[in-house]
């Protein structure tokens, strides 16, 4: 029997975050779940909230507010008394535009965190999952990477915000022994949420990532897609990349949460990779698509693109021992999912 009755999740209206909104409320029925989300992200659905209960059967209520505002946030724990644990997903994620305007990553990003801490602690919630990425790795050289391999140059100012908001929680837990913390470092999110009742899922309107733009150009909003290299040391020549189902990484969150609300954790903070340990190119990507919806895609070989490394995965091991989780969808499930997903919202 689950302990945990009352649940923050900040970005709840986001793509994971709604994503683990539904698998709160189909896995724990009798838990409460409050959402924060001010859609200040373009691809945030506003409708997401309605999409949640369509799915599920169940409200939730989101708050539109600035984490940033301590006051507003502290608002929403004074009115939400005994929340057992939070999920942080809320940041600004956009790498590019992390480079044109670092200042406003790191205000947003490392702010919003260190107030989403400090409420932990006055409002005595003793379980934390902060939300971070594979990003964290930076430019490291390793192919396989596990949560003792080194931390490399951060890629763009959004990368570094991971690293810094990483060491504030682990400083954080260091100095409160009371709160128990893991950070979840997630590979490469693809796939929605489909069932007869409703979908959920992510707009690939303004997006650089690799699966959006498939099924853009599958739709016909994008002419064609470019694969970015075709002459690295790798399978086909395509860079490779750990992809991992949404969902999965829901359910890893919830997962997590769990575990430090059942005392298993060996200390009071944590870090653990969240992807299937597979490596996939980018050519690959392409015929499973094919394949999982038998949409022909139109696409074009280029060289290289600035920035790209040929092949980074996962391995996923710690968080299989630990948290009892393994992915369950396969790669066509992401490509079908994603399809169907985009067919429906477009």
């Amino acid at each position: 029997m689950s302990s945990l009755k009352k649940i923050l999740v900040t970005g709840g209206a986001g793509y994971i975050g709604s994503h683990t909104i539904v698998e709160l409320l189909m896995s724990r029925p009798g838990c409460e779940v409050i959402s924060i989300d001010n859609f200040s992200n373009p691809n945030t659905l506003r409708d997401m909230m309605q999409r949640v209960k369509a799915v599920t059967g169940r409200e939730v209520k989101n708050y539109a507010i600035d984490i940033c505002d301590m006051k507003e946030l502290r608002g929403v724990f004074e009115a939400n008394p005994g929340i057992d644990g939070v999920i942080h997903f809320a940041a600004f994620k956009s790498v590019p535009e992390s480079v044109a305007d670092p200042q406003k990553y790191f205000n947003n990003n490392i702010g919003s965190l260190e107030n989403i801490l400090e409420c932990l602690k006055l409002y005595g919630v003793k379980n934390f999952i902060f939300s971070s990425s594979c990003s964290v790795y930076g430019d490291s050289k390793l192919v396989r990477v596990d949560e003792e391999s080194p931390l490399g140059k951060a890629a763009s100012p959004y990368a570094e915000t991971k690293q810094k908001g990483e060491e504030a929680v682990k400083k954080f837990s260091a100095a409160n022994q009371g709160i128990a913390s893991i950070s979840l470092r997630y590979f490469n999110p693809v796939g929605a949420y489909v069932s007869e009742k409703g979908s959920i899922g992510e707009s690939s309107k303004l997006t650089s990532n690799l699966v959006p733009i498939i099924v853009s150009v599958a739709a016909g909003r994008r002419k064609e897609l470019v694969v970015y290299g075709t002459d690295y040391d790798t399978t086909d020549g395509t860079c490779i990349r750990d992809y991992i189902h949404v969902s999965d990484i829901a359910s890893a969150h919830v997962a997590a949460l769990e575990y430090l609300a059942a005392g298993k954790a060996f200390s009071n903070y944590s870090v653990i990779n969240l992807g299937t340990g597979n490596g996939v190119s980018v050519l690959e990507a392409i015929a499973a698509f094919e394949k999982a919806t038998g949409q022909k895609l139109n696409y074009s070989m280029g060289p290289r693109r600035d920035g790209d490394v040929p092949a980074v995965y996962s391995v996923n091991r710690k968080a299989v021992e630990l948290l009892g989780w393994n992915p369950k969808h396969s790669l066509e499930d992401m490509m079908r999912t994603a399809w169907t997903w985009e067919q429906s919202s477009s």
